[in-house]
């Protein structure tokens, strides 16, 4: 049987995990190219997407006891809403893509959890 080895600090699991991750980084995508389809017929499903990741964002927030991130991501949802439009456009309108894209990447960056042990593991 093997003999376990010290683990260096790049091989031990982080302390934290990031859910928020992976949909901020959508997010973000979906944002920057939905610049490119304001005046498109697609533009509904891009508001679609960017309200639903919003709301799964602000979820993993109140996980994480980060209630500050629910008011931006609930404000986020609200503007992008497709059900109830808010008619904006122009140069301010993508301007807004690149902020909240910023700010969706942001939030996927500081909101984190603490690892909670895996049940079997001991010494590591």
């Amino acid at each position: 049987m093997p003999t376990p080895q010290a683990q260096t600090p790049s091989q031990r699991p982080s302390e934290y995990q990031r859910n928020a991750f992976a949909p901020a980084i959508l997010a973000a995508i979906v944002c920057l190219a939905g610049i490119a389809l304001i005046d498109h017929e697609y533009y509904f499903e891009v508001r679609y997407i960017i309200t639903i990741l919003a709301v799964i964002i602000g979820w993993f927030a109140l996980q994480a006891r980060q209630w500050w991130w629910v008011p931006a991501m609930l404000a986020i949802a609200v503007l992008w809403n497709p059900l109830y439009l808010f008619e904006f456009e122009g140069p301010q309108w993508a301007g807004a893509h690149v902020t909240v894209a910023g700010v969706f990447l942001a939030a996927g960056i500081l909101i984190k959890t603490p690892r909670k042990p895996v049940a079997g593991r001991s010494g590591e």
